[in-house]
């Protein structure tokens, strides 16, 4: 692993139900030393196998705890302790409040609960929470998910290269605070369903953080791909991509767009 490249590969990015060949949200962070597993949806450990071992995983880091990113957090359970592996357990696990009663509670198969500390070290998220993996800085803020934990991540490295992805949540102050002139910004447009982004707002808020480049992922069916990249476009002025399943985004410096105010272009014509 090149620790002087700071990437995301997209795993998967279906939602809420994965497709052929498109998983649920789930993505590869890799720089500063380590790989960090960041939302684990449905089918995403089969393609995360494509890209690290799972023992070369140095921590997993979950938005929220709707299954559609977090499911397969009970398979890797299975691959850590019974496969015989060559891993080194427990691995870290970064998630919201409760994730560890909810594991077990579906785990555990018996009067005794299910040991799911032994796969997993477990630390609980919060609001302006800071976890550092190797030469990676990882901070959470809690964003507006339609009452349910939901936090939204930014990674650093050593060298000030930064990316942020949103999780699912509606468009909010502390999303677009966390995201402030970073260099990609990895923002859900899941459509006009409560608690989400459209594809236009991902792009307004995008915008209003200043970020370098967008990524609109976990696009809504009622969407095309390429038609939720020009919405977005529309109201973010620089370069705009779909989290294609496989697709890897290397983050470099660049030049950031201005932050702006809430107003879009659309509204102003």
């Amino acid at each position: 692993m090149d620790r002087d490249v700071l990437r995301i590969t997209v795993l998967g990015s279906a939602t809420p139900f994965p497709r052929p060949g498109n998983p649920c949200s789930g993505y590869l962070v890799e720089g500063g030393g380590v790989r960090v597993w960041v939302d684990a949806g449905t089918g995403t450990l089969a393609e995360l196998q494509r890209y690290a071992a799972l023992g070369d995983i140095d921590a997993v880091w979950i938005s929220h705890l709707h299954a559609d990113h977090s499911a397969d957090l009970l398979t890797a359970y299975y691959a850590l302790l019974y496969a015989g592996l060559d891993v080194s357990v427990p691995v870290a696990l970064f998630g919201p409040a409760g994730i560890a009663d909810r594991l077990a509670g579906f785990l555990t198969n018996g009067a005794e609960r299910s040991p799911v500390e032994s796969a997993f070290a477990i630390e609980e998220l919060c609001d302006g929470h800071v976890a550092r993996i190797g030469g990676l800085s990882l901070s959470a803020r809690a964003v507006d998910h339609g009452g349910l934990d939901a936090f939204a991540l930014r990674v650093e490295d050593q060298d000030g290269r930064s990316l942020v992805y949103s999780g699912d949540c509606r468009p909010c102050p502390s999303l677009v605070e966390l995201a402030r002139e970073c260099d990609l910004f990895v923002c859900e447009a899941d459509g006009d369903v409560a608690g989400h982004h459209s594809a236009a707002q991902a792009g307004r808020s995008a915008a209003e953080a200043g970020a370098g480049r967008l990524v609109v992922t976990h696009v809504g069916s009622g969407v095309e791909p390429a038609e939720a990249v020009a919405l977005a476009a529309a109201e973010f002025p620089g370069d705009v991509a779909h989290a294609d399943p496989g697709a890897r985004f290397e983050v470099t410096r660049r030049s950031r767009t201005p932050a702006r105010t809430t107003t879009s272009r659309a509204s102003s014509r």
